[in-house]
């Protein structure tokens, strides 16, 4: 059979109902998003928050120039940085999700979305550098050209996106050498040390050994042979979809993930179509949408440019982590510069799993002698708290101090700006916590604890009424770092 690449710009007819809910879901997961970043991005990123913006455009703009700069950083911070600019961004973001999810002005909602997701990532710098960000960053830019009905070109694309997404993680588990990946004990661990833990992870983590090392096993198939489904005829695509859908829902019922596996969920619809997805709408919905005719072609070169870069940066990027080999510089570099676009990520979702819970607690003290502790939102600290569900949101706190425990650099230099503007007292950063000991005036002295947290067994847990137990290990910085 002869390719024809003018049929990859023809619309696919079976996916004419599916690309209109998807961009209404779609709609949803950038609003949460957005809200989620809106109660905190000042505290993070604004000029008296942990990590201000603002100095890392003077400093980027003086070593590189301004041309390189903008390109390393393409953000419209650079117009302003303040405190009113980001959170106006935010804002703006959920108004935009609002107009894409009723309809109104689709192609510039997306288009704006994209951008302003975009200028905050970078804003946020080591907050916003996760695997999920990079994903709706994609699927945003790529969302644009189904607008007017899905091109088969764009279709492969969210294939090819999502493919990734699963298989590199799948890979990524297999290559890195972790021992209890390759021991099928991760999902013994994985439950109590994840990063923010909810109530339905205490009771997972209660399940038989036999159970955990099976859901191993099936987290290996789920990754590394359920994707290449996606490419094979439709009863494999409905097959992989629906698996696919299965292990994202119970992630979800076990971890507090964000909006990441709601977006995975969103792109299985693509390996669906229309004869599916005519059941799940209201009959008159389904025949207005069907009466509507979308123009043919249209973004058509913007559509190939766009995915001829995502291409020539993700696909050596995918070879080269499923090959365990290094890139040439050239390639090396042009993914480097894709990617502050946005796009073309290598994901590699916990390649490595920690073995152990360590808990950092803060305390202040006015004397020296009576400490009293800051209180996170959501990270584990009282012992009968029960882990509270944050889904679609992400704390990007709470969940970067699950990364301070190892000692890297980056992780310890944030970390250390957040102490200094807790002995500050800045209300931009306080507000980042539930409780602040000291709401009239900082301490004069902080401490850093060190506790090895756990679950509680079940009749720990009936005796005590507590989640967790905690083991005193020391003061931070002072006690070895966690492994890994």
């Amino acid at each position: 059979m002869r390719l024809n690449p003018a049929r990859l710009l023809e619309q696919d007819p079976d996916q004419q109902l599916t690309a209109w809910l998807f961009l209404r879901l779609l709609a949803l997961i950038y609003f949460a998003a957005f809200f989620s970043l809106s109660v905190q991005i000042n505290g993070l990123a604004g000029p008296g928050g942990i990590l201000p913006f603002a100095e890392l455009l003077q400093n980027a703009e003086q070593s590189l120039g301004t041309p390189s700069a903008w390109l390393r950083l393409p953000t419209l911070f650079w117009l302003d940085a303040g405190d009113a600019a980001l959170k106006g961004a935010t804002l703006l973001g959920m108004l935009f999700s609002v107009m894409l999810l009723f309809n109104w002005r689709p192609v510039l909602s997306l288009v704006m979305l994209f951008v302003l997701y975009l200028s905050l990532f970078h804003a946020g710098q080591i907050f916003l550098s996760f695997q999920w960000d990079f994903l709706l960053m994609e699927t945003g830019l790529l969302a644009i050209f189904v607008v007017k009905g899905p091109s088969r070109l764009m279709i492969f694309m969210f294939h090819w996106l999502l493919f990734r997404l699963r298989f590199l993680s799948g890979a990524s588990k297999l290559l890195s050498g972790d021992p209890s990946w390759s021991g099928m004990t991760a999902l013994n661990h994985y439950f109590e040390t994840q990063p923010l833990p909810h109530a339905g992870a205490w009771y997972a983590h209660q399940l038989p050994d036999w159970v955990l090392h099976a859901g191993g096993g099936v987290t290996f198939f789920a990754e590394l042979v359920v994707p290449f489904f996606i490419f094979l005829p439709r009863r494999f695509r409905l097959f992989a979809a629906g698996f696919t859908i299965a292990i994202q829902l119970l992630i979800i019922a076990t971890s507090n993930h964000n909006f990441v596996n709601l977006l995975t969920i969103l792109l299985c619809l693509f390996l669906l179509d229309d004869r599916i997805v005519r059941r799940l709408l209201p009959e008159g919905l389904r025949r207005r949408i069907e009466g509507e005719q979308p123009a043919q072609r249209r973004n058509a070169t913007a559509a190939v440019a766009v995915s001829v870069v995502i291409l020539s940066a993700s696909i050596p990027g995918a070879i080269a982590l499923a090959t365990n080999t290094s890139l040439p510089a050239p390639l090396h570099h042009w993914m480097v510069q894709v990617s502050h676009f946005g796009v073309g990520n290598v994901y590699h979702i916990f390649p490595t799993m920690q073995t152990e819970r360590h808990e950092l607690i803060i305390e202040g003290s006015d004397d020296g002698q009576q400490w009293l502790p800051y209180l996170f939102r959501y990270k584990p600290h009282e012992l009968d708290r029960r882990p509270p569900f944050n889904v679609p949101h992400q704390p990007r706190l709470d969940w970067m101090i699950w990364f301070v425990p190892p000692k890297n650099p980056d992780n310890l230099y944030w970390f250390e700006r957040f102490l200094h503007n807790l002995w500050r007292g800045n209300p931009q950063v306080t507000s980042l916590l539930r409780y602040n000991p000291f709401p009239d005036r900082p301490p004069r002295y902080l401490r850093v604890l060190v506790y090895r947290y756990q679950f509680t067994t079940p009749q720990e847990r009936e005796e005590s009424g507590h989640w967790w137990k905690a083991e005193y290990l020391g003061l931070f910085p002072e006690v070895a770092p966690r492994r890994p």
